[in-house]
């Protein structure tokens, strides 16, 4: 389970923000898909198993919207924001950047 949200676009896609727990920290991925349903099926086809949205207590940004619309693949990550809320000064990075990683730490 993870901390999230969503937010519906005017097209009627979504924009799907989660909070995983990943090594030391966390990381933060954005999904844009069609529906809810189908943001999460793309994650738990990439590996991601145990996904699960409950609720919208963290749900994406303009700013994060925007990056996650302009981004070919529709699925970016990076560092989650600490406790304190403060964002990390870090690009978003695509998906593969991050599966290469994991590949690399197991």
């Amino acid at each position: 389970m993870a901390a999230g949200g969503f937010c519906k676009l005017p097209n009627g896609t979504v924009v799907v923000a989660l909070n995983l727990p990943y090594d030391s920290a966390g990381v933060r991925v954005l999904v844009h898909a069609g529906n809810r349903a189908r943001a999460l099926t793309r994650l738990r086809n990439l590996g991601f198993r145990a996904i699960y949205l409950r609720g919208n207590t963290a749900p994406p940004t303009p700013d994060e919207i925007t990056a996650v619309l302009h981004h070919p693949d529709g699925l970016i990550w990076r560092t989650a924001p600490t406790g304190n809320g403060v964002v990390p000064p870090e690009l978003w990075h695509p998906i593969r950047a991050l599966l290469r990683r994991s590949a690399v730490v197991q």
